[in-house]
């Protein structure tokens, strides 16, 4: 593709960091570059602890483990969403409770939460749709009275607010993805964000293998041995000098994402209104993360047409996520059609628009009069 979907960003000094670990012969996690990664994610966000991770999928492993999720239990979460958010938690025996989303933002649909827990309810899991907040206020109101855990999928909103509050600070555990597709990235890799005070020790020990390897670098006790369940969940080193190198680039990589994301909505709003097409939606409150820019089509066959008009053009744009809850595995799970109907008509219509970090304005202007082609604009 001449505009591909999505293409990886380098800030330039990958190299540099990568040539003095390779001067610590220094490869394995929890090396220099892993914690001073995990300092400036912690100075940046405020959070009491941030742990680097192999992924975003690991990161809601690590908390289904924390939160000793467990067979009989339910976990709330939205269908529209990546299989991640919902697999975490039922590989601890987790029976998943699909949520449907809000019409507008696309997110975890705050009105629907409280009828849909039960006395086996024991998370709800909200994903920050595009970097868009969800409506924690309300959220966050409902699990304590109800005493659920929020975990927040940050996934896609890095440096993304809400009322003011950084994205990821709401919930008691909160995960992000370093995923290529990311606007901070190191190819694979996601972080645990730990809020409260109680899953801190234990978080890490999770993380090294149900072993104390931290307290024993730190000099506390004598040797380390096994004393809980874990995984191999530490981000290797030489993943953490290219994300390091990203993470110093954060404040020009976000105001160039918000650059680019406005030249689409200036150059397709007055189309979208006379196409009756959707467009992203941001509440006033939030202060979104720049993450993807979306059209929303009438139907199925419109998208699929416009996605081929794009790609014989040598332009790059996909649809999202499946419904869960319609997947075979869903299905399985107790999902139902018309279980979530907003999902099931957004899912069909959405098609998202090359966007990333080195897209030039001049490149979005062929793409958007492609699509105003195709509309006969």
């Amino acid at each position: 593709m001449d505009i591909p979907f999505n293409k990886p960003y380098l800030t330039g000094r990958e190299t540099e960091g990568l040539e003095r670990a390779f001067k610590n012969l220094r490869f394995a996690g929890d090396g220099p570059f892993t914690h001073e990664c995990a300092r400036t994610l912690e100075k940046f966000l405020g959070c009491r602890r941030a742990l680097l991770t192999t992924s975003c999928t690991h990161a809601l492993e690590m908390a289904a483990l924390l939160l000793d999720i467990k067979a009989g239990d339910e976990v709330i979460v939205p269908s529209f969403t990546f299989v991640s958010t919902v697999n975490a938690f039922v590989l601890r025996g987790a029976t998943p409770v699909f949520i449907d989303v809000r019409p507008d933002t696309l997110n975890f649909d705050e009105r629907q939460f409280e009828s849909l827990i039960t006395a086996r309810t024991r998370a709800a899991i909200p994903v920050h749709y595009a970097g868009v907040g969800c409506e924690m206020d309300s959220i966050s109101e409902i699990a304590d009275r109800r005493g659920v855990a929020v975990v927040e999928d940050n996934a896609h909103g890095l440096a993304g607010k809400y009322r003011g509050k950084w994205l990821g600070t709401l919930g008691s555990l909160a995960t992000l993805s370093f995923h290529e597709t990311k606007n901070i990235s190191c190819g694979e890799g996601g972080a645990l964000l730990v809020n409260r005070p109680e899953f801190m020790q234990r978080a890490e020990i999770i993380r090294e293998k149900g072993t104390n390897r931290g307290r024993f670098f730190r000099g506390e006790v004598d040797k380390y041995t096994w004393v809980d369940v874990g995984s191999s969940f530490v981000l290797g080193d030489l993943l953490a000098v290219f994300l390091l190198a990203q993470l110093e680039e954060m404040e020009s990589v976000q105001a160039r994402r918000r650059a680019l994301w406005e030249h689409y909505f200036a150059g397709l709003r007055d189309l979208a209104a006379k196409q009756g097409l959707g467009l992203p939606v941001v509440p006033a409150h939030c202060e979104q993360a720049y993450h993807m820019f979306y059209l929303m089509t009438h139907s199925l066959a419109e998208r699929t047409a416009l996605i081929n008009h794009l790609k014989k053009r040598s332009i790059g744009a996909v649809f999202h996520y499946v419904p869960l809850h319609l997947s075979e595995m869903g299905m399985r799970l107790g999902g139902r059609p018309g279980q979530c109907p907003v999902t099931e008509d957004i899912s069909d219509r959405l098609l998202r628009l090359p966007f990333f970090n080195a897209l030039t304005h001049p490149e979005q202007d062929r793409v958007m009069a492609e699509i105003h082609a195709f509309y006969g604009t």
